[in-house]
């Protein structure tokens, strides 16, 4: 093998490997985003305070005070 066709070789697998990184490094930040943005948000009547919980539950009970609440519409 040549030195041309060795240079080919090593400069296609390295950009092979910057694709995979590329594609893996993506597809993971892109399940973080989905994951952060399905975040509710509530407000308790009793104490004022605004929290957000993950997933899609109707209600939720405030780590404050305890009380539930109703989720937050806008």
């Amino acid at each position: 093998m040549d030195l041309v066709s060795a240079t080919v070789v090593y400069s296609c697998l390295v950009a092979i490997v910057f694709m995979g990184l590329w594609i893996y490094y993506d597809r993971r930040d892109h399940a973080r985003f989905e994951a952060e943005r399905r975040q509710v948000s509530f407000h308790c009547a009793h104490c004022g305070h605004l929290y957000a919980v993950q997933g899609s539950s109707p209600n939720s009970t405030c780590p404050r005070c305890g009380q539930n609440n109703d989720r937050l519409r806008f």
